[in-house]
């Protein structure tokens, strides 16, 4: 369910941020859009807890809108600057059929997935 609900999350982050009215609750027919993008079958009771949830974190998102920040410097660089990355090096790993081996379903030594688009 926190699988569901983080891809749910990030569908309405990235889909209705601009389009959002902040001054309105999310609806039920916005979730049931959102989980038809985010190409999740809810249950009724899912819908009404992501409902609550989504709106919560949009009235969130709508007070922090209300921030000034112009004083604010943008973040620059994400911090990556800073990061130290290890040396790009061959070490030993999982065997194909080691890592297919739980998989679902595999053809070819590959992993066989439903098509995305049909």
């Amino acid at each position: 369910m926190q699988d569901c609900f983080a891809s749910l999350a990030m569908t309405v982050l990235t889909h209705i941020f601009n389009c959002y009215n902040f001054s309105m609750p999310l609806s039920q027919k916005e979730v049931e859009h959102i989980a038809r993008l985010a190409r999740l079958e809810l249950t009724s009771k899912q819908e009404s807890l992501y409902r609550e949830q989504l709106s919560a974190i949009l009235d969130y998102i709508a007070k922090l809108r209300e921030l000034d920040t112009t004083d604010v410097p943008p973040t620059y660089g994400g911090g990556l600057a800073q990061m130290s990355l290890r040396v790009d090096e061959v070490r030993p790993s999982l065997t194909t059929e080691e890592l297919l081996k739980n998989a679902p379903d595999a053809e070819d030594n590959q992993f066989k997935i439903p098509p995305v688009f049909e």
